[in-house]
Formats: C-alpha cells, structure tokens, sequence
C-alpha cells in the first residue's frame, strides 16, 4: 500500500467523474449514460468483484473494487446532476444506517453471542425499517427484481418465512420437490411440448422449491449452484483433454464416448 490519502483520493475521483459527464468537454459516451444504462454495468462489477475473491487475486480484487465504485461515483453524479442527492448524501446515509443497525457497539446494547445472533439481529432492524418505510404488509415489497431468480427466490422464500409463512421441516420441503417433480412430468406428458407455458410455469414451481429446500439445509442455492458450475467446467475441461489425447473429435463422438469420458473425468477431478 502507498499511504495515499483516502479523502483525497475520493475527492480526485468524483471530481473526475464531474469532469468525464461535463456537457461541452467530457466524454461523449459518459454524457449520454443515465441509470437504466449503466446499471447492467454497475450489476456486472459486483460479480466482478465475487469472481476476483473466489480467484484470491488482490491485485484484481483491487482494481475491481475500483470498477464498483466507479459505478457509485457515476449513479450519485446522475442523481446530483437531477438535483436528487449527491455523494456525500449516499456515504453519510450508509453511515447512519450502519449507526443504527449496530446498537452493541454505538448504543451500550449487548453484543450477540455469535455471528448468526448477529445476522439475525441485523435483519430484525431492517425488517422494522422496512415497516416503518412501507407498512407491515410489505414483507416482499423490496426485494430487487434485478436479483438472480435463484437468489431471489431464496431471498423471497426468506421474507415469507420470517413472517410466518413457511415449512416447519426440512423434510416437508423434500416432500414439496417430489410433489413439484411429479407436476412437471404430469405436464410433459399432457402438453408433449417442452417450452409449453404449462411446463415453464411447472419446472419454474420446482427451481422456487428447491431453492426454498436449500434455506432448510442452511445452504445458499446460488453457492451451491456456483460449486456445480465450476465442477461441471473442470470435468468438461477434462474430458476435452482426454479427447485431444486420444485424437478424437468432440462433434463426432456417441452417446457411449461421452459418458465413457464423462466418467474418466470423474474420477480425474
């Protein structure tokens, strides 16, 4: 690290960013921008900051957090722009909150036992913020659309659960999947179509309970389904190897060579 002033530092960047939206002289691509456009970008980032994490790269972890606040810097200028709010309104608002929502270290409260005390804790006191914000029938009302389905779906299942609506056990939620399961068979078989609506809306019912099932397992679905897409890479990788090896063709190959090399791959990693 260089000791660089983190103030000034920030400072250079927002006034970079006054300077890049600037009308006669900034960057004709930054000017045009306004939320809906950068924010496929801003979405993006942050998954670029979860890729350079699980890679243990610093130096890309680095300069994508610069990335992500960028995107920061850019949407509080849009809005200062409007007459909205600006920078310092968003900092100082995450400040108050944190404030808040921290009573053990800010207010004499007593410090959880643990970090699950904790976490349950803090979603008690944005549960009571989104009441006072949006009423008490608003359990749901701010989840982000903008969520991956599966993250959404636990998060949602999540919400619902907190005010009552939910399995009482992990295998009842089992159960649920075998039920949805057999929905979806039932509808392949009526429909013989596999995107017919009645099969999208079944295999959708069974993605949402899974994933519901995971909250169960105290397991979160998209880690889980991270694991399996990196698994699946390897082996894939794998058995693209194994074939080159051998001088066979991937485009060529039967179902029997597949699953021959499938099984290799297996075993390999």
């Amino acid at each position: 690290m260089d000791g660089a002033d983190p103030a000034a530092a920030l400072t250079a960047l927002l006034a970079l960013m006054t300077r890049l939206r600037d009308p006669q002289s900034g960057c004709p691509w930054d000017r045009v921008q306004d939320f809906a456009s950068i924010a496929p970008y801003t979405i993006e980032e942050a998954y670029e900051v979860r890729d350079a994490i699980e890679r243990s790269d610093p130096g890309k972890l680095c300069e994508e957090l610069g990335d992500l606040l960028f995107q920061v810097v850019f949407h509080a200028r849009l809005a200062e722009e409007r007459d909205w709010f600006d920078f310092a309104a968003v900092a100082m608002g995450i400040h108050a909150k944190l404030v808040r929502r921290h009573p053990h270290v800010f207010a004499g409260a007593a410090a959880p036992a643990a970090a699950a005390d904790q976490s349950r804790q803090w979603e008690e006191h944005k549960a009571r913020e989104r009441a006072q914000t949006l009423g008490d029938a608003a359990a749901l009302a701010d989840v982000p659309l903008s969520l991956p389905a599966l993250m959404r779906a636990a998060k949602l299942g999540r919400r619902a659960a907190r005010v009552g609506f939910d399995w009482e056990r992990a295998d009842q939620v089992r159960d649920k999947v075998g039920e949805e399961l057999a929905e979806l068979d039932a509808a392949l078989a009526a429909t013989g179509g596999k995107a017919h609506p009645e099969v999208i809306e079944e295999l959708g019912d069974l993605l949402f309970t899974l994933a519901n099932w995971s909250i169960h397992l105290a397991i979160d679905p998209e880690e889980a389904l991270r694991m399996a897409n990196a698994k699946f890479e390897r082996r894939f990788e794998c058995m693209e190897r194994l074939a080159a090896e051998r001088g066979m063709v991937l485009a060529t190959l039967t179902s029997a060579q597949w699953d021959g090399l499938w099984r290799e791959a297996k075993q390999q990693v």
